[in-house]
């Protein structure tokens, strides 16, 4: 089973290096565990934004920029809920 392109097991860790950045990036105090979920979440998600206007990409480079931009766009979001 593959998550565009790259495997679960490179899926976590790529989302965690992503949200780990996006942490780092956009100062926010996160634990391990929350960095992954956004890394893995914001790749995904705008995977499924990018793939709706016909552009799709694969492999561990693409998954690693997309999972860092979502999870910034999820950071950003979240402060803007609380306030």
């Amino acid at each position: 089973m593959s998550v565009n392109g790259v495997g679960i097991l490179a899926a976590i860790i790529i989302g965690g290096l992503a949200g780990w950045l996006a942490e780092q990036f956009m100062h926010s105090q996160m634990g391990l565990f929350a960095n992954i979920i956004l890394g893995i979440i914001g790749a995904v998600v705008l995977n499924f934004i990018l793939a709706a206007f016909g552009m799709a990409y694969t492999g561990w480079v693409a998954y690693l920029v997309i999972g860092f931009i979502g999870a910034c766009l999820l950071i950003a979001a979240g402060r803007a809920v609380r306030g």
